[in-house]
């Protein structure tokens, strides 16, 4: 602050007055802004000035002088007598930043409603940069449908919660703020009736927003990746005809569970989604999944589908060459084994040169060996991995062990007369094949019904050319222009389904699903499908900066950065009040630079309350 004389000529006559004025900063650069006038007799004199403007500054910032000096007093009474003015007559609007120097009681300054930010405000800004809220509003949703949308999708992407404990999370953030929305009576029922409003509207949403990323980053559609996973319920789902049993990816057999159809771009960006009976076969999806994402993405001439060996039947081969695509498919254990002589040829195999990857830079790679061959119209390529042969001797030796305790408890139950009936015996023997298969087949088990006594020899031909092909695996493909090197590079890809479900399941918390209704189950599914588009989007700004980060990462360093309401108790009785966010720690500066958002969460609000005693 400082002191200005101003002079005016009005009718032959000069008029002084002397004003105290700060410095505030604009946009525009630093301006002049005038605290109040002191009228037209000079203070004190003029190189006093600069001292008298300090110690006002000092005295309107609570800060008490040992010496009292009553012009200085005079001065900051019109100051505050000036605000008190300005603010009484905006009748109660929000007093502006300029005009909050006001003396505070610094021993009663408290802070209140301290609410997690930094996790929410990622989410929100990367649903404005989807445009979801556009695309919501052109499938017929209301403000408040869309609004209640992006916070169950928000919730499944930051701390997913059931739709019941849903609103009592959402009132322990910050999303009120961000948002702008009054969450204070928000209930279970009304996002119940939010999932049966979204329901009809999926396919539309899906479509416009696989539109929208592909216009976003620029993504390549000329490769398909599809792959299919279960998630399970708890509870009977009487309601639900889509809940069956089946084979269970979660190792939870005695529940429930739908089957889920996903397909991604080579970018990992999700096209179409389907949700499928509980006991439905991989390979019967694949026709009825082209069909959807025909009708979701459109007819496209040349596209190559990925898929695992699930679907590798000629059946499913001929269902994507009838649409007008190409396919990339490992083959199935019987289609590896006509190859032995080739596996065990050792000519002709190139090793594949693996660089690391930019998402951990530190991983070592195992090496891979690939060759070609051409029969018919189709490429094979064989590929041999060291870490994939490790795992297969390392899940091979495990079901082996398991194999053999079982046997050799069953042979004590029928030592101990426990088990005595020849039919019950080769019912738990047919048990045993079918929970191992894996290694089964090298066994020849046998039950004497003269002696009594099980018996087993293990069938060393069969292990041993099962030996031969670990980590052995084969790759066909209706394409001629790729070389063995890159067929091996696009069924990798595969992966990246592998890692979407992953995501969906642990950090997304997709399952257990706790809904009995088929539409509900179908939309839950579905807010799980967009809070990953989220993710995706999320990972990828790192992945493009060659940072190595994980969303769960992420979320976790975000959490600290929360909103708070500061409450500044002033000297004439009442308190100004703060809504704002904490400044931004130097992790969530360098997450906010990287994802290009803003570092603050929310516009500070400033309001006035009188202090009840």
């Amino acid at each position: 602050m400082y002191i200005r004389k101003t002079t005016r000529r009005y009718k032959d006559k000069t008029y002084q007055n002397y004003m105290l004025v700060e410095s505030v900063a604009t946009p525009k650069g630093p301006r002049q802004k005038v605290v109040c006038s002191l009228g037209n007799l000079a203070p004190r004199p003029r190189e006093q000035w600069l001292q008298l403007a300090r110690k006002v500054e000092a005295a309107l910032a609570g800060q008490m002088a040992l010496e009292g000096d009553g012009e200085v007093d005079d001065i900051v009474d019109k100051v505050r007598s000036s605000r008190r003015t300005r603010l009484s007559s905006r009748s109660g609007a929000q007093a502006s930043q300029a005009d909050e120097l006001v003396a505070v009681h610094t021993d009663q300054v408290s802070t209140e409603r301290a609410r997690e930010a930094g996790t929410a405000h990622v989410g929100h800004q990367m649903w404005k940069r989807l445009e979801l809220d556009r695309i919501l509003e052109q499938s017929g949703l209301t403000k408040r449908a869309r609004t209640l949308s992006e916070v169950m999708t928000l919730n499944r992407l930051i701390s997913p919660a059931s739709e019941h404990a849903m609103p009592e999370w959402v009132r322990r953030t910050a999303l009120d703020d961000i948002l702008q929305s009054d969450f204070s009576d928000l209930s279970d029922d009304a996002l119940y009736l939010n999932l049966d409003r979204l329901h009809p509207s999926r396919q539309a949403i899906e479509m416009s927003l696989a539109e929208r990323e592909k216009e976003l980053f620029n993504l390549d559609e000329t490769y398909y990746l599809y792959d299919l996973t279960s998630t399970y319920f708890e509870g009977q789902c009487l309601a639900n005809p889509k809940a069956k049993r089946g084979y269970s990816r979660d190792k939870r057999p005695d529940c429930k569970q739908v089957v889920i159809g996903l397909v991604l771009d080579r970018d990992g960006f999700p096209k179409a989604h389907e949700v499928f009976d509980g006991n439905r076969q991989d390979r019967t999806t694949l026709d009825e999944m082209l069909a959807v994402l025909e009708q979701r993405t459109g007819r496209r001439e040349g596209v190559t589908v990925i898929v695992d060996r699930g679907m590798a039947y000629d059946e499913n081969l001929e269902q994507i060459k009838a649409r007008g695509h190409h396919y990339i498919v490992a083959g199935r254990q019987p289609e590896r084994n006509a190859w032995l002589a080739e596996f065990e040829d050792e000519q002709g195999w190139q090793e594949v040169v693996r660089t690391p990857s930019p998402r951990n830079p530190a991983q070592k790679k195992s090496r891979v060996w690939v060759k070609r061959q051409r029969k018919s119209d189709e490429t094979y390529v064989l590929c041999r991995s060291d870490g994939r042969q490790k795992k297969d001797r390392a899940i091979r030796d495990k079901h082996e062990g398991r194999l053999r305790a079982d046997l050799t408890k069953l042979q004590a139950r029928i030592r101990a007369g426990r088990l005595k009936d020849a039919d019950k015996i080769h019912q738990a023997i047919g048990r045993l094949k079918e929970r191992y298969p894996r290694v089964a087949r090298y066994y020849q088990i046998a039950y004497d019904t003269a002696t009594g006594k099980l018996s087993y020899t293990e069938d060393s031909a069969k292990k041993t050319k099962a030996c031969m092909v670990d980590g052995a695996y084969l790759l066909r493909t209706d394409r001629k222009d790729v070389t063995a090197d890159e067929l091996w590079r696009l069924y990798i890809l595969l992966t990246r389904v592998e890692d979407a479900f992953r995501d969906m399941k642990s950090p997304l918390s997709e399952r257990p699903i706790f809904h009995h209704l088929e539409h509900r189950v179908e939309t839950h599914i579905f807010l799980c499908v967009l809070a990953y588009h989220l993710l995706v989007c999320i990972e990828k700004a790192f992945f493009d900066q060659g940072i190595h980060t994980s969303w769960a990462t992420v979320r976790e360093q975000l959490r600290t950065h929360q909103i708070v309401t500061v409450v500044l108790p002033t000297d004439d009785g009442r308190c100004l009040t703060i809504r704002k966010a904490t400044t931004p720690e130097p992790e969530h500066r360098e997450i906010y630079r990287v994802l290009n958002m803003p570092h603050e969460p929310m516009a500070a609000v400033r309001a006035w309350r009188e202090v009840h005693e």
